[in-house]
């Protein structure tokens, strides 16, 4: 079976590159070894390598194992947690509703409540 090439838009494969350096700073400043995060993440060697340089072709779930083992697996729930544009969106498609105007009530009724 052939390679399956994935294009990206050049900002994407920028962000993903620049996660997979994120990833390898995070595995160098707790000081674990390649072979320790594959042990761990039970993956391949080269399938790190291709993480940390933000290879579109690796499966989400494998990042999400190297995750796991780094320890800030909880950073993925940060991903559109502030979804401001979809919000919007969704605001604007909920009915508005027309309410009726106000009763106008005499002065003197009011002043006799009062």
């Amino acid at each position: 079976m052939p390679k399956r090439i994935i294009t990206l838009y050049p900002a994407s494969s920028k962000e993903m590159k620049a996660m997979g350096e994120r990833l390898k700073d995070a595995r160098l400043r707790r000081r674990f070894s390649m072979e320790t995060v594959c042990v761990r993440a039970d993956i391949s060697r080269p399938t790190l390598y291709k993480i940390e340089h933000g290879d579109p072709s690796v499966a989400i779930g494998l990042y999400v194992h190297v995750l796991r083992v780094l320890g800030i697996l909880d950073d993925l729930s940060l991903i559109a947690k502030e979804d401001v544009l979809g919000r919007r969106l969704q605001d604007e498609s909920l009915p508005h509703r027309k309410r009726a105007p106000r009763r106008k009530t005499s002065t003197g009724e009011r002043d006799a409540e009062t």
